[in-house]
Parts: C-alpha cells; sequence; structure tokens
C-alpha cells in the first residue's frame, strides 16, 4: 500500500510538472502575440483550486482530475465577444500566429527535456563502467568478436562513458540496420575495432533489452545472492518464507548459488520440496510445492520469489559528466534521437512491424514515476525529460484535437486562403476522440496484461 501511495505521489508530481511546462508554452507565446488568456488550468473538472490574477483576472486553477490540462484564450467560437476585445481574441489573429500558439505547448516539452538533461549532464549520472560482464552463446555481438572483460571505449567514434550512456544512439541505429564500429579495450589492455552487423536484426528486438537480447551484450552485474529479496503471492510465501531469508539446502543439498535453487525448482513443477533457510541465525525447514508455469513451450517450477543482489564495487561505478556546452549537446541530442526514435516506432507500429505493447499507459508510467524517484533526484528528473518528449511528439501527430490537428487545419487554412468548414471541423473532432479513446484503452490494456499476466 505504502508503495502504491509512492508511485501515485509520483506521478501526480510528474504529470503537474508537465503539464504546467507544456500549457505554459501555450500561454507564455499566446500573451506575447496579444492574446488575451482566460483560465490557465492544470487538470480538468471541478476546480479543487482556483485564483484570479493579473490586470485581465485570469483564473489560474487545479482540476480534479489530473490527466491533462488547458489553455482557454478569448475565441468567438467560445462566446460572444465585445467589440473593444476582439482584436485579442485567438479567432481573429493571423494563421501564423494562431500556429505558433499551437506549436509552442509541444515545444516547451522539448525544451524542458533538452535543460533537463543538460542540468543533470552537468551534475552528473551515476552509472556502471561500460565492461562486458557476459556475451550470449551464437549472439551478434560474439560473432562480432566481442569477449567478456572488454571495455567499451566508443560506438561509431562517440565516447561511451557508461553502459547505458549511447543506448539511445544504439537503438536508432539498429532501427536503420546498420554496422556500428565498436572500439573497446579488452582485458589485457589492447584496444581493437570490432564491428556489430545489425543489418539482419529483426525489429521486433528493438526494445528495452535490445542491447543485451539482441545484440548478446550483457553488462556488469552485481552478484546474484542466494537470499529472499522479494516474495510474491505463492508457493513460497504460503509456506511461510521471507524476505531475507538466506536458502541453504534443498532437498537436503547445499544451495551454493541462486541458479543452483533455480534449476531444482524449475524442474520440479507440482512436486513437494523441503528447503531449509537460515533466519536470524537459527535454520528453519519448510514443505514447499513449486507452482507448475507454462514458459517456453514447457512446463517448470516456480516459488514466486526473486533474489537478494549484493553492492556494486567501487571500481565499477562511474559518474557521466560534462561541461556546460557538451551537456548542452548532449540533450540536445538525446531529445532529437528520442523524438526521432518515437516518431519511427509509431510508423512501424502502424506497418505491423513492431507490436503495439510497447505503448504504454497511465499504470505503466506511475510505476516508472515511483521507481525513479526512489532511485533519486537525478533519475526522476531524467524520467521527466523522456515522458516530456514522449509528451511532445504525442501531440505534434495530426489528429484533430490534439495540438498537431490544429496545426494540421491552419497550414490547410494558410494553403487554401480560408477556414475549413464547420462540418469538416465536427467530423474532425469526431475521429480525433475515437482514435485517442481507442489509443487510451490500448495503454491500459497493456498496463494491465502487464501487472497480471
Amino acid at each position: 500500500m505504502i508503495d502504491l501511495l509512492y508511485y501515485a505521489g509520483a506521478f501526480v508530481v510528474a504529470l503537474g510538472i508537465l503539464i504546467t511546462v507544456h500549457e505554459f508554452g501555450h500561454f507564455w507565446v499566446a500573451r506575447r502575440l496579444g492574446v488575451k488568456v482566460l483560465r490557465f488550468s492544470v487538470g480538468f473538472g471541478k476546480p479543487l483550486w482556483s485564483r484570479r490574477v493579473g490586470p485581465d483576472g485570469m483564473e489560474l486553477a487545479i482540476g480534479a482530475f489530473p490527466l491533462g490540462g488547458y489553455v482557454k484564450m478569448l475565441d468567438e467560437a467560445e462566446g460572444e465577444v465585445p467589440a473593444s476585445e476582439l482584436h485579442r481574441a485567438f479567432n481573429r489573429q493571423r494563421v501564423w500566429k494562431r500556429m505558433a500558439i499551437v506549436v509552442a505547448g509541444p515545444l516547451f516539452n522539448f525544451i524542458f527535456a533538452i535543460l533537463a538533461y543538460w542540468a543533470i549532464y552537468m551534475v552528473g549520472v551515476d552509472g556502471i563502467q561500460p565492461v562486458v560482464g557476459k556475451v550470449a552463446e551464437g549472439s551478434i555481438a560474439q560473432q562480432a568478436g566481442f569477449r567478456a572483460g572488454d571495455t567499451i571505449l566508443s560506438i561509431d567514434g562517440k565516447e561511451v562513458q557508461s553502459w547505458d550512456h549511447r543506448r539511445l544512439y544504439v537503438f536508432q541505429r539498429a532501427l536503420d540496420q546498420a554496422r556500428l564500429l565498436v572500439e573497446v579495450r579488452d582485458a589485457q589492455g589492447q584496444e581493437k575495432r570490432l564491428e556489430l552487423d545489425l543489418t539482419d536484426l529483426p525489429v521486433q528486438q528493438v526494445n528495452a533489452s535490445l542491447i543485451e537480447r539482441g545484440i548478446g551484450l550483457i553488462g556488469y552485474f552485481p552478484e546474484v545472492l542466494p537470499v529472499i529479496g522479494a516474495i510474491e503471492p505463492g508457493p513460497a510465501q504460503r509456506a511461510g518464507m521471507q524476505v531475507g531469508d538466506r536458502l541453504v539446502e534443498i532437498n537436503s543439498r547445499p544451495v551454493g548459488t541462486w541458479e543452483d535453487l533455480v534449476a531444482v525448482v524449475s524442474r520440479s513443477p507440482g512436486q513437494p520440496l523441503q528447503v531449509t533457510v537460515e533466519r536470524e541465525g537459527a535454520r528453519l525447514n519448510f514443505d514447499v510445492t513449486p507452482d507448475a508455469v507454462e514458459q517456453g513451450g514447457e512446463t517448470i517450477g516456480r516459488m514466486n520469489i526473486r533474489p537478494q543482489f549484493g553492492g556494486i564495487p567501487d571500481a565499477m561505478r562511474v559518474k557521466v559528466r560534462f561541461g556546460a556546452l557538451e551537456a548542452l549537446t548532449e540533450g540536445v541530442g538525446n531529445t532529437w534521437m528520442m523524438s526521432v526514435l518515437t516518431l519511427e516506432m509509431l510508423y512501424r507500429m502502424l506497418k505491423l512491424e513492431v507490436s503495439t505493447r510497447n505503448i504504454s499507459g497511465p499504470l505503466t508510467i506511475a510505476q516508472y514515476a515511483g521507481v525513479s524517484a526512489k532511485v533519486g533526484v537525478e533519475q526522476f528528473v531524467l524520467f521527466l525529460a523522456v515522458i516530456s518528449i514522449s509528451l511532445g511528439v504525442l501531440n505534434l501527430l495530426p489528429i484533430p484535437v490534439l495540438d498537431g490537428g490544429h496545426l494540421m487545419y491552419y497550414i490547410i487554412e494558410a494553403v487554401k486562403g480560408s477556414p475549413l468548414s464547420d462540418s469538416v471541423l465536427a467530423w474532425g473532432q469526431q475521429i480525433g476522440v475515437a482514435l485517442l479513446v481507442g489509443l487510451m484503452v490500448l495503454a491500459f490494456y497493456n498496463d494491465l496484461t502487464r501487472i497480471f499476466f
């Protein structure tokens, strides 16, 4: 329950920040271009708080429903406008001004992401040395000549400071099915150049585990201890085992590593096992019957426990840090690559080349918000940067009711010399709402299947 409240709180804070940034973009440009703003609201629905400010009496409000926000401007489509105020109405502005106001929201999301990356890279981001811990058998990495102990120095001439430092660049090049030139230093200190051939890599493998599962490069991983680090409802919990229990024996055979336990449990679905653990200096015996679970076409046993990991040695820790100009360059580069990658992934989903399961909804975002907030301020700010970019890209899609849809209307108006008819706008509104509802249903479905299946 505490974790749930923590995740919900982090989610609300993240949404509040990003929605405020987006709507402030619309507000700031509208005011600079002479348009009167009536209300600036973070959230929809009945205001939980409101206040009037400034000479125009603009209303600041916080709505009860936090998934969005809006800036209400003086507009004849919204009601009667006094003749003395017509020059300040949004609909009376020249088309380029309306376009600028609409684009400003997503643009401020991108600017926020750039500044977030810039600030974090100036301060420094904790990471792990870019040392190869393991190379998967038969993988692209093994074919390229990578070996455990290799330190990655650069990728296509771009310096690599930590294991995750150039992950985004690798994603982008993987979608291009390119070849990567990787400079490494082996365990003996000799430098060499290796070529990662991604030309035949399936697009479906371009996901969060691309480097590990798609390419076959596994970085340094903390030691997996034969200790229960987390326990979920299931056989072990029903038997009375607890987090912190050190596994000593299973069926009277010593448990030296976590892999020893996994091997026995996996081949014992539905078969009673006697597990001995050490808890606070005492040895306790439990009778545990692993659940039978289908995985990869076979039935395996599972106790629903996860291991505890050892600490990361100081020698493997690194802080990725840049000077002011380099940090800004990194911020602009990351924002650009993330934007392009998001658009390309959406395009490939439409072509049915990439699974729509990559789309995440509020529940997954809330989970990531909570996890990143727990890790530290730096990771939470990086999370905000990524979500801000996603919001910017999403809002620029040419879908009616989104900023990109309005922008599309204004571009058509500029070309044809007159606005679209009310009937066309009404049809567009209905289509846009239907598309967004469909997208939200898909996102919630993905969230629920990740959590419960």
